[in-house]
């Protein structure tokens, strides 16, 4: 598939919807003059007074800067004026959410040599971002692509943020709330790669026990799902931690699990 190609509204043919999101719909298409397929992501402009949605500028900034064969391409951005923006994007033909409800409906789990090929590609794609510069901030089931030969690539960057050092303050409306790290949870706001890293450990047990490893209803009870298992931090394994705006000394202190019993569907490797 060609870079330099042309794309226009009236050579797309659409195939199927793929997902609809706040700011758009993501299509099958076909280009008609090349025969190939890519996805679309369609965003209506409309939505805010100033035009194109800020997460979607971002994400066309920073995909336009991305080359990696663990990060989805990004071949074009077409403008229908006043209407929405498409977003041209490589096609992939599922996501690490399908895989997982596809393993839970068979009650089947994967295999760990699977799961150690998706998550190294996993792992690749974050390298490279964070060696760009580039927090992704919402790394989930859904946001992991992967196609039918097995490769895997980190998609949607609408809530990334390029990272500097110092480290800024930045927003704490990041991450679906299952794969958000403690510290965000906790109100730390100059968090770093690690938050990331975080969300691929979460995607990694998920896959391997078909469930999530924290599914809380809200922010309290998420952080308490997680010093269930961990144990609650102090100051001598977090320092800091009794700084952070959201921790509570009046928070229930808890003894670590075994993570060998937890992690049941792990080799003692994995």
């Amino acid at each position: 598939m060609s870079e330099k190609i042309k794309f226009e509204y009236q050579d797309f043919e659409k195939i199927s919807v793929m997902g609809e999101g706040t700011y758009g719909v993501v299509k099958k298409i076909k280009h008609v003059p090349t025969n190939s397929i890519y996805a679309v992501k369609d965003v209506k402009m409309e939505r805010e007074k100033d035009g194109v949605p800020s997460s979607s500028l971002r994400e066309i900034s920073i995909l336009k800067s991305m080359d990696h064969p663990n990060v989805v391409k990004l071949y074009d951005v077409v403008c229908k004026i006043y209407k929405k923006i498409s977003l041209v994007l490589e096609f992939m033909d599922s996501d690490l959410k399908n895989v997982v409800d596809k393993h839970r409906e068979k009650r089947e789990y994967m295999e760990e040599s699977d799961l150690k090929k998706i998550i190294y590609q996993l792992l690749l794609g974050m390298s490279y971002c964070h060696s760009k510069g580039v927090l992704h901030r919402d790394l989930k089931p859904n946001n992991v692509l992967i196609n039918n030969q097995g490769e895997v690539k980190v998609a949607d960057f609408g809530l990334a943020r390029v990272f500097s050092l110092p480290l800024e303050k930045y927003t704490r409306e990041v991450v679906t709330l299952w794969y958000r790290a403690p510290e965000i949870l906790l109100g730390q706001r100059n968090y770093f790669t690690t938050v990331d890293i975080w969300s691929v450990g979460c995607i990694m047990y998920e896959l391997a026990h078909n469930k999530p490893l924290f599914s809380g209803d809200s922010e309290l009870s998420q952080i308490m799902s997680i010093f269930n298992l961990f144990g609650s931090p102090t100051e001598d394994n977090w320092p800091g931690i009794s700084k952070l705006k959201f921790f509570k000394p009046t928070f229930p202190k808890f003894n670590p699990e075994d993570l060998n019993e937890f992690c049941n569907m792990f080799s003692q490797e994995a």
